[in-house]
C-alpha cells in the first residue's frame, strides 16, 4: 500500500451530499475513500493520505447494488482499512447482466456527465444512442454525445445533426480523439472534483479520448477490425483516470469496457423523457389502457397517419418501453426472492 497526501477529498469529488452521511463518530473512526477500480473481491481506493487496495467482501446474499463499484465513496476503518459502509450515491449506472436479465451489473457511481461516444462510421446508430440517452436521463446525469473519427464519413455534419435531433438541447461534440486541440473542448466538462463516464461500443475511440485528455498514452488502444467495423475490447476494467495538468487538479474520467449489449431495466422515466414527443401524444388517446396498435381513438396512430410522428421513432419507443417492462419485472421477482426492499441510491 502506498501512502500519499494527494489528491485531496475535494479533488476526488467529495461534497456535502457525502459528508452529511458520515456521523461525527464515524468521521472520527472512519476515513472516506473513493473507489478507483474494482477487481474480484478487492477494490482500489484513494483518499487523503491513503491509496491502496482493500477487501470488498460482502455477504453472499447481498444484491449487486449493495456492492461497491467504480466511483463509489466508502467509509473504511482508519486502523484496519476494512470496509465499513458504502455511502449513498448521487447517481448509479447499471444494466441487466448480459445473458441473464435477473442479475444486475453496475457500471459506475457518482457520475456528473456521461460522454456517449460513437464514431462517424458504421458504429453510428440512432437506436443505440437513444438507449444511452434513456439510461442517462433515468439516472439524472447530463448526457453529451461525442462523435469521433470524422474522417471516416464524407458528411460528418449530417451525423451531428442526426444526433442533435434526438432530444432538444442535447450537447453534441465532434472531435478528433488524437488531436489535443480538438479534444480540449471536452475538458470543460471535467473541472475540479467532477466525474465523467465514457460509454460506447468497442473501437469508437474511448481509450484514445482518455489518453488525449490525460496527455498520455497509458491506456492501450487497438484497431477496428476491417471486415465488420467492430472494435476489439481494449478496456477490460472500469477505472477512474485523473486529468492532470489543470490548475485546479482537474476532474476524473471513467473508461468502461465496450458494451455491444445494453438492455433496458428500471428506466421508465428515462424512456418518457427521451421520447417525450411520443408520450405527450399518448395522453390524447381515447382509452387510458390503449396499446397504441391501431385501436379506435388511438392518438399515436392518428399522429403517424398525419405525419406528425415518425413511425420508426414510435416503434423504437414501443420496443424500449416493452423491454424495460419485461426486464424490470425480472428484477422485481429477484428482489422479492432475496427479500430486497429496493435499491440503494
Amino acid at each position: 500500500m502506498m501512502e500519499s497526501s494527494d489528491p485531496t477529498l475535494a479533488q476526488l469529488g467529495w461534497r456535502s451530499f457525502f459528508s452529511e452521511q458520515a456521523s461525527a463518530e464515524q468521521s472520527h473512526h472512519c476515513q472516506p475513500v473513493r473507489v478507483m477500480s474494482v477487481h474480484r473481491g478487492r477494490v482500489t481506493v484513494s483518499g487523503e493520505g491513503f491509496e491502496g487496495s482493500i477487501s470488498s467482501s460482502f455477504p453472499a446474499q447481498a444484491g449487486a447494488e449493495d456492492r461497491p463499484t467504480v466511483g463509489d465513496w466508502l467509509l473504511i476503518d482508519r486502523k484496519t482499512r476494512s470496509l465499513v459502509r458504502i455511502l449513498d450515491r448521487t447517481s448509479l449506472f447499471k444494466r441487466p447482466a448480459p445473458g441473464d436479465e435477473r442479475r444486475v451489473q453496475l457500471i459506475a457511481a457518482n457520475v456528473d456527465t456521461l460522454f456517449i461516444v460513437t464514431s462517424c462510421d458504421r458504429d453510428f446508430n440512432v437506436a443505440r444512442l437513444e438507449r444511452y440517452l434513456v439510461l442517462s436521463r433515468e439516472v439524472g446525469v447530463r448526457p453529451v454525445v461525442v462523435l469521433t473519427k470524422a474522417d471516416l464519413s464524407p458528411t460528418p455534419g449530417l451525423l451531428v445533426d442526426a444526433a442533435r435531433a434526438l432530444q432538444s438541447g442535447l450537447r453534441v461534440e465532434l472531435v478528433d480523439g488524437r488531436d489535443p486541440t480538438s479534444v480540449a473542448r471536452l475538458a470543460g466538462y471535467c473541472c475540479l472534483g467532477t466525474t465523467v463516464a465514457l460509454v460506447g461500443s468497442s473501437g469508437v475511440g474511448k481509450s484514445t479520448l482518455v489518453n488525449t485528455l490525460k496527455g498520455s498514452d497509458s491506456i492501450a488502444t487497438q484497431a477496428v477490425r476491417e471486415d465488420d467495423g467492430k472494435g476489439r475490447h481494449t478496456t477490460t476494467v472500469r477505472e477512474m483516470h485523473r486529468l492532470a495538468g489543470s490548475a485546479d487538479g482537474g476532474g476524473w474520467l471513467v473508461d468502461t469496457p465496450g458494451m455491444r449489449e445494453l438492455q433496458m431495466s428500471e428506466v421508465a422515466s428515462g424512456v418518457t423523457e427521451v421520447f417525450d414527443d411520443v408520450t405527450v401524444v399518448t395522453l390524447e388517446c381515447r382509452f387510458a389502457n390503449c396499446a397504441h396498435d391501431g385501436e379506435p381513438g388511438c392518438a399515436i396512430h392518428a399522429a403517424m397517419a398525419e405525419g406528425d410522428l415518425d413511425p420508426a421513432r414510435v416503434e423504437q419507443w414501443r420496443k424500449l418501453a416493452q423491454e424495460d417492462a419485461v426486464n424490470s419485472g425480472a428484477v422485481a421477482v429477484r428482489r422479492s426472492r432475496f427479500g430486497k426492499a429496493g435499491n440503494r441510491r
